[in-house]
């Protein structure tokens, strides 16, 4: 019988940076071992799992390898060094990620010492027929861009009639090109949908304060999954060590969906109804967008969608205690119109110039949210905000407007300005920069569209929870996207670093 690839066993322990504690002692070991070398053969059966996932780790030292090889080499100059926890009981090789080195000096004591975060990050670059490796490594300093969040675990203590959101969070790269108004996120090169799926899922944890082994179903909507086939649900399930977990496996329902820009909108539905199931045995459910939108370089059949592509995702919790906005409402609307669109095997996407405005976006945006409102008996005026899909500035104010929204209802929503239109992720940043913001109490109506087409409208209403959890968050929009440590990148870097590794 062949042992399982070493993909798979590094993964396992390195994605979620599993390590092992002896419960004699208290000694720590970065590998796998079933007995402790202080105390021996008495600790047989006395090792215990821990995870460093969520943990603040101090990078004690390191060093500048000014010339990779190998499967390095896309990386370019890069930072090791070997990082600290608990105190220094142990200690780990480490890569500082989300660092462009230039051909200055390299000074290592301006960062060790420093604390620093985990990251889930690909390990190196493989060919295209290879398991892309991923690991949790690498490191981001904890004191600027992507702030230490503690991971607490917080009992629930209301349940609600009507299922909802019960934690949320957002992510995106903390390096921008900006061209004009629009600015746009960059992933670095270690990143791609899956990375910024499970940040965002992360996020949503710590601000529900759930523990993660009671979500019973994951959905990641994406439409630039890395593989052509195999899910990347699975690999977000078991990062996140979502579902109760046996040996090395989750008990958890992972699936992934694609619809264009509306993979993850389609699914709240979803989450809605299981959670509000009794049979189903689900108490929560989680969906994720997230998108390194794609897009032809300019100059190439498909290459104007460049001036808008961005990077990032969002994560939301569903369920029925602790909720911080119900669902009151949904209506969907579909049509076979082929707006936009990537043939198999085709690295970048297509789409149908002006057919893509009136006979697509507007047309379904105009219908789901028209409808919505009829089935609920509301008018623009009933909403504190309107959230629409935002795959560039014009058309979000444009049909905003046309439905009787005011600017201070759904300005607050479009973020693509900001971070760029991240496809499966658009709407759901909109909505989260919402929730950031919103009152109790309040009606909020989110419309998302996705080509092909499609429409989702849902009519959300604010509970008290919203104000009660906001303390728990670092991490918001505002954060993301005002903040004094996002890096400028020139057009050249901005294409090398969407390519990845």
């Amino acid at each position: 019988m062949s042992s399982e690839p070493i993909e798979r066993r590094v993964s396992y322990f390195g994605d979620r940076l599993r390590s092992i504690r002896c419960n004699i002692c208290g000694k720590e070991y970065f590998e796998v071992r079933d007995y402790c070398g202080k105390c021996g053969r008495k600790s047989y059966g006395k090792m215990d799992n821990i995870s460093l996932f969520y943990d603040k780790g101090k990078l004690e030292f390191c060093t500048l390898i000014d010339e990779p090889t190998n499967k390095f080499n896309k990386l370019g100059r890069y930072i090791f060094g070997i990082v600290s926890f608990h105190n220094g009981k142990i200690r780990v090789p480490a890569r500082i990620t989300d660092q462009i080195l230039k051909d200055d000096p390299f000074d290592p004591t301006k960062l060790e010492g420093r604390e620093v975060t985990p990251r889930f990050r690909r390990r190196y670059a493989v060919e295209k027929n290879e398991v892309i490796p991923t690991i949790s490594l690498a490191f981001t300093l904890a004191d600027e861009y992507y702030p230490h969040q503690e991971y607490k675990i917080i009992q629930p203590t209301k349940d609600y009639e009507l299922p909802g959101i019960v934690g949320y969070g957002s992510y995106s790269s903390r390096f921008r090109i900006k061209e004009g108004d629009i600015e746009r996120a960059v992933p670095y090169i270690d990143e791609d949908s899956v990375t910024a799926a499970v940040e965002a899922g992360k996020h949503a944890l710590i601000h529900a304060g759930l523990d993660s082994s009671l979500i019973g179903k994951i959905y990641v909507g994406s439409e630039s999954n890395p593989y052509a086939v195999k899910p990347i649900a699975s690999k977000v399930a078991q990062v996140l060590q979502l579902g109760e977990q046996t040996d090395d496996l989750q008990s958890i329902d992972a699936i992934d969906t694609e619809f264009a820009c509306k993979a993850a909108t389609s699914m709240f539905k979803d989450a809605c109804a299981l959670v509000n199931y009794p049979r189903s045995n689900i108490n929560y459910a989680m969906v994720i967008g997230a998108d390194n939108s794609q897009a032809a370089p300019r100059g190439y059949p498909g290459g104007e969608l460049d001036a808008f592509v961005g990077y990032g995702g969002a994560a939301y919790i569903f369920g029925k205690k602790d909720v911080i906005a119900e669902i009151e409402n949904w209506y969907s609307c579909t049509s076979d119109t082929p707006d936009f669109w990537r043939r198999d095997g085709e690295q970048y996407p297509m789409h149908g110039g002006r057919y893509t405005g009136d006979p697509a976006y507007h047309k379904h945006i105009r219908k789901a949210a028209k409808k919505m409102m009829e089935k609920s008996n509301m008018k623009p005026g009933d909403f504190a905000y309107f959230v629409p899909h935002q795959p560039n500035p014009t058309f979000p104010a444009r049909i905003a407007k046309e439905l009787g929204f005011k600017e201070e209802q759904y300005m607050p929503a479009i973020q693509m300005t900001k971070i760029g239109n991240t496809y499966s992720g658009a709407a759901l940043i909109g909505l989260a920069a919402i929730l950031d913001i919103a009152k109790p109490d309040e009606h909020i109506l989110v419309t998302s569209y996705g080509s092909g087409a499609g429409s989702d409208s849902y009519i959300l209403r604010t509970t008290k929870q919203i104000t009660e959890k906001r303390s728990r968050q670092k991490i918001n929009i505002k954060t993301l996207t005002e903040n004094q440590y996002i890096e400028y990148i020139d057009y050249p870097t901005y294409r090398r670093l969407k390519q990845g590794m």
